[in-house]
């Protein structure tokens, strides 16, 4: 088993590669794990997209199957979502090509979220997801 530094103080590995990076000391560099972690910080970044995703049409969900719930708390966290969402795409404007497959993605997990907190049954939604993203994006759009 290998011991390195990596497997060790990871703080303190990111600390040293990221000196050696910045002093062109790329033969000294850690590139392959260097290489991993920048391909894992990419799909943190779907997966922040597809989790808000979730959220916010979970709540979509219990705002069109359960009307005479409807609240202000549940108003704001679907505006929320939506204002967190839209920050996260402005970062990372390469995610947009992904949003028909986070959507996908998303809504099987809301879908289960949904039926866990209202108490339905998951067969009560709809097996595809009823909102295009751009819907369930728009301010004035509150699912009836």
């Amino acid at each position: 088993m290998s011991n390195s530094l990596y497997e060790r103080d990871f703080y303190a590995w990111a600390n040293e590669q990221a000196a050696l990076l910045r002093a062109g000391k790329l033969g000294s560099a850690d590139i392959e794990n260097i290489a991993e972690e920048i391909e894992s910080m990419g799909r943190s970044e779907k997966r922040e997209l597809v989790n808000r995703l979730a959220v916010l049409l979970l709540h979509l969900l219990k705002w069109r199957y359960q009307p005479a719930f409807h609240s202000t708390s549940w108003r704001l966290n679907i505006r929320e979502q939506r204002i967190r969402l839209a920050d996260h795409l402005a970062d990372n404007p390469s995610l947009k090509s992904k949003v028909g497959e986070a959507m996908r993605d998303a809504y099987r997990l809301a879908r289960v979220g949904t039926a866990r907190e209202t108490g339905l049954a998951e067969d009560t939604f709809p097996p595809r997801c009823p909102f295009k993203f751009d819907q369930a994006m728009g301010e004035d759009f509150w699912p009836d």
